[in-house]
């Protein structure tokens, strides 16, 4: 089971920091990926960091924003989301699948029940 936290509403250009928390599971041997949907939209990929910390970035408009990181031994990812813009509003989901990322929803077994992100003034 995956569980992510941290959302929040925030005003443009402030920071988050959502996590993934796994239980019943070691995330040590799996790749974890950060997805977001905004009402009306398709799932969209956004970042997803391999058991050995590599990143690969799904989505332009998280370069040079956001950034995932795991703690394997807190069980745990995040994506800290800095210079949050409006149409980050979305909710944000972590998703784990073993060996490689994948930017592909399909592709993942393991899913959180997602956190609300808003950004508004």
């Amino acid at each position: 089971q995956l569980v992510e936290s941290g959302g929040d509403l925030v005003q443009p250009g402030g920071s988050l920091r959502l996590s993934c928390a796994a239980s019943g599971f070691s995330l040590n041997n799996y790749t974890v990926a950060w997805f977001r949907q905004a009402p009306g939209k398709e799932r969209e990929a956004l970042l997803c960091i391999l058991s050995s910390g590599g990143s690969t970035y799904f989505a332009d408009s998280a370069l040079g924003r956001f950034t995932i990181s795991r703690d394997n031994a807190k069980n745990s990812a995040y994506l800290q989301m800095n210079s949050l813009k409006p149409e980050d509003t979305a909710t944000y989901y972590c998703a784990a699948r073993p060996y490689y990322c994948s930017r592909s929803s399909t592709d993942f077994d393991s899913w959180g029940q997602g956190t609300q992100v808003t950004v508004s003034s």
